[in-house]
Formats: C-alpha cells, sequence, structure tokens
C-alpha cells in the first residue's frame, strides 16, 4: 500500500459493484480516508444486465426496463449523477392474467395478488365459485404455528387455495424471481406476508389494514429513465476515479495472506488488498475462494435462464388494441410465453409516433429450452402465442432478442440461513469480505444499490476496526 493507503477491491461491475465503488470513492473523497478503490469486471462493460438498446426511435431495454419508486435508493443515485430530469413514471393502465386462453383484468385492489377489496374479487371470473369459497378460508383458518421457512406457495396455498395461487398470485409473483413459487422462499422474498398473517390472523384481513387507500391520477409506482437505463450506468462510470475500473479481467483465484488478500486475474496481474467486496453470482464463488469450502452450498442454489424479446412494429400492425399494459402467464396454460408488456403504452417514450412496441418473456424452471433457440424461433414462437390474445398483422419491423443465461438466481427455502451460515464463517475466516448482489438479499436494481451501499458501510467499518494508527471515528459508513 503506498502512503500507508487501504486498498479496497470490488469484484464484478454490475450495478450492485458500480453503486460500490461509486459511493466508497465518494466517502473516501469527502471524508479525506487514505482508502484507494480498484474495480475489476470481467467482461468488456460495467452495468450488468443493465442494457439498453437505442434504434429508430424506439429505447428497448434489454434487462430491467425499471425500478419501484418506493425504493429511493436508485432515484438517489439517479439524482446523484444529474440525471433527475430524465425520470419518468410508468403510465397507469389494466393489467392482466392470461387464464385459459382468455385475458382477465387482474382484480381491484390485489396487492401481489392479495384482495383488498370483496367485491372485484367475487366478480372476476380467474376463479370459479368453488375457488372463491376456498379463498374465504383465510379469515378462519389460524396463523401457521411455525416460525420457520417455507415454501412460498405453501404458504399462500394453505391460505388462498390452488385456484387463486394457480391464477392469480404464481403468475405474479414467480414473474419477479422468474422462479417456482413452490420452492422460493418464504422469508427471502415475501417475509411480509408471514408477518400480517401472524398479526392480523388473515392475509386479506392484514393487506387491507396495511395498504393505503388508493388515490386518483397517482403517478406509477416504477420509474425509469427517457434516455434508458444504461444512461444510469455511463453516468456513474464517467464519475469514477481514472484508472480505478479494469475491464476483460476475471478475478481466478482468492487467498488470505496475513491480515491481507492476494488477488490472482486471468490477465497475469496478481493484486494485493487490505478488503474485498465480491459483488458477482453466487455460483462463481466457491471456485474464487477453492481454498474455503464453507462456501460449497452455493454450488446447489439454481439459477434460471430467460430471454427477451423486443419486437417494434407500426402501430396500425396492432388491429386489436387492448385497453392495457401487459398481461402474465398462468403457469397452467398453454403458452411458452411467460408475460408481455405493451411497452408503448407503459412507457410512451420508448418507441416513436406511430409505432408499438412489445416486449415478451420466455423462459421459466422446467421450461428454459427455448432460450437456446435461434433468434427466428423465438420471434416465431412468440408471435404465435400473442396471436391466440391479440391480432397482429405482419411481422416486426425488427426484434431485439436477449438472452440471459443461467441469470436469476432462486432463492429457494432455507435462503436466508444459508446465506447467514456462510456470512458467519466468512466473518471468522475471511475478515473484511463482504458479498453482495442480486444472488443474496435482493433482484432489483434499488435492491443491489442498497446491497453496494451497506458493502461500502461494511468495509470502512472494518478498516477503521483494523486500523492501528488512525484515530477512532477516522472512517465512516457513507451515508
Amino acid at each position: 500500500m503506498s502512503e500507508g493507503k487501504r486498498t479496497v477491491v470490488i469484484i464484478g461491475g454490475g450495478i450492485t459493484g458500480l453503486a460500490a465503488a461509486y459511493y466508497l470513492q465518494k466517502a473516501a473523497k469527502e471524508q479525506q480516508l487514505p482508502v484507494t478503490c480498484k474495480l475489476v469486471e470481467a467482461t468488456h462493460r460495467l452495468g450488468g444486465k443493465v442494457q439498453t438498446v437505442v434504434r429508430d426511435g424506439f429505447v428497448i431495454e434489454r434487462g430491467p426496463d425499471s425500478f419501484l419508486a418506493r425504493k429511493t435508493s436508485a432515484f438517489r443515485l439517479v439524482k446523484e449523477v444529474g440525471l433527475e430530469r430524465e425520470i419518468v413514471h410508468n403510465a397507469n393502465g389494466k393489467s392482466y392474467i392470461l387464464v385459459n386462453g382468455k385475458l382477465h383484468p387482474i382484480p381491484g385492489g390485489a396487492v401481489m395478488g392479495i384482495p383488498t377489496r370483496i367485491a372485484p374479487f367475487v366478480a372476476t371470473g380467474l376463479f370459479s365459485p368453488a375457488g372463491k369459497l376456498r379463498a374465504a378460508l383465510d379469515f378462519v383458518l389460524p396463523p401457521v404455528k411455525t416460525a420457520g421457512d417455507m415454501p412460498l406457495g405453501r404458504f399462500f396455498r394453505r391460505r388462498l387455495g390452488d385456484e387463486v395461487v394457480d391464477n392469480l398470485i404464481e403468475p405474479l409473483l414467480s414473474g419477479i424471481y422468474a422462479g417456482d413459487i413452490d420452492e422460493m422462499s418464504l422469508m427471502a422474498t415475501f417475509p411480509q406476508f408471514f408477518q400480517l398473517e401472524q398479526k392480523y390472523g388473515s392475509l386479506v384481513r392484514g393487506a387491507k389494514r396495511t395498504t393505503p387507500k388508493e388515490q386518483k391520477e397517482r403517478k406509477g409506482a416504477f420509474q425509469t429513465l427517457k434516455t434508458g437505463l444504461q444512461s444510469l450506468v455511463e453516468e456513474v462510470e464517467k464519475r469514477l476515479e481514472p484508472g480505478s475500473v479494469v475491464k476483460g479481467a476475471r478475478v481466478e483465484r482468492i487467498v488470505r495472506v496475513g491480515s491481507a488478500y492476494q488477488l490472482r486475474l486471468s490477465n497475469g496481474e496478481t493484486w494485493e488488498a487490505d478488503s474485498v467486496i465480491v459483488a458477482v453470482p453466487h455460483h462463481v464463488v466457491p471456485d474464487m475462494f477453492a481454498d474455503y469450502p464453507f462456501f460449497a452450498p452455493f454450488r446447489s442454489v439454481p439459477l434460471t435462464s430467460v430471454a427477451t424479446v423486443a419486437l417494434a412494429f407500426p402501430e396500425e400492425a396492432i388491429r386489436q388494441d387492448i385497453d392495457g399494459t401487459g398481461f402474465v402467464v398462468s403457469r397452467r396454460s398453454d403458452y411458452t410465453l411467460t408475460a408481455c408488456t405493451w411497452t408503448h403504452k407503459k412507457w410512451p417514450h420508448t418507441a416513436p409516433p406511430g409505432k408499438a412496441l412489445l416486449r415478451g418473456y420466455v423462459g421459466r424452471p422446467g421450461d428454459e429450452e427455448i432460450v437456446d433457440q435461434p433468434d427466428d424461433e423465438i420471434v416465431r414462437v412468440v408471435l404465435d402465442d400473442l396471436s391466440k390474445v391479440m391480432k397482429i398483422d405482419g411481422r416486426p419491423e425488427f426484434a431485439v432478442i436477449s438472452r440471459w443465461k443461467r441469470a436469476m438466481p432462486q432463492y429457494t427455502v432455507g435462503h436466508r440461513e444459508r446465506l447467514a451460515k456462510i456470512k458467519q464463517q466468512m466473518a471468522a475466516e475471511l475478515p473484511g469480505v463482504f458479498l453482495a448482489g442480486s444472488s443474496y438479499e435482493g433482484l432489483g436494481l434499488p435492491d443491489c444499490i442498497d446491497q453496494g451501499e451497506k458493502a461500502v458501510g461494511d468495509v470502512l467499518d472494518y478498516l477503521r476496526q483494523t486500523e492501528q494508527h488512525q484515530p477512532v471515528g477516522m472512517y465512516s459508513r457513507a451515508h
């Protein structure tokens, strides 16, 4: 370490690692800390899944297309880099569930599929009379007695029955994680539902009492950037210190040497670090830390492959216009498509006047083969599925296919306990090494940014605790 500086290496240049680098360098500059930060990314670009294609007046997101407005960390980062004026909210409009070949509006007042208003639930054609009666048992069933983890699907099926789960809750929730809700961890994904049940004795009653009353003409719940989310990546990267980012090099091995760490890179370089933020997918961590067998459980955590299919049309090609912004597909339906967004309606800035932009989604646990098909075949399958729902004339002007192979980590039952145990062993054997990213504690952009910021705070705390020659308080959290 030159001039007494402490070195922090951030591995992974997705939005988590990028946010960590930004906030660590900001803290070091503002607080005049003797800390230098280096970020290493295996590919030749930063941003991970955040990628935008701008073509012929269309703005097409290859990965995430927005972030929740109520989770403020993404907006705060946008503001920090001067993009606040580019923020737009989604247009409000009906969303649908595709069940048995028919589009059904999501019942009004449903919160993640949990009804908070009885009349729309009773009136919907999504469920049979028997299914609606079964759901009413939620008002009388006692709360589950165990405080341990369980499959998300089992929890909801017990309270609301199979029909409500299969035709409403599963399409909504599994779309977020591209997962199987009968395998997903309740406590790692939606622990708030367990808390509602325990407190109110009923999911419906709890959701009704804790959901704010709807306001007319309120802004959409999601935000994005008119210039595309990749512009956030580009603006953050511009603000990183010159020479602090290395692209096209993979960290192959990390070993502890005394109180520091030695990192061997694929380009032949060897780096030393006082602290490390590991912001890469879980499945590459065990090989990176081959001398530490407690990372082995990460090898068995599944990942799902998905693809997004953006289709650009003249507006008149959509002959059967549907009043809404998109739909999700019941898993029990005979479709390869898992969801479709009428992007030009949900995000009007994404298509030029007179044009339409549809974004289809394919791939889910047990049905991932479609992701490996050629572009033309994927487009054919998606158009065939869409033709069963809406009338489209001709082929698209162009298509943008984005494949995300083994990209969606599955938070299966016991996820939090596994992660807590690994972190406990890291604290004992690898002090100063911290995990962050979508594999661990949240998939959305704000969740990843939050984890990057928290890792910065953990690093500064660790450096403060291990510093022998600086006064107490020399290192403080970024925020």
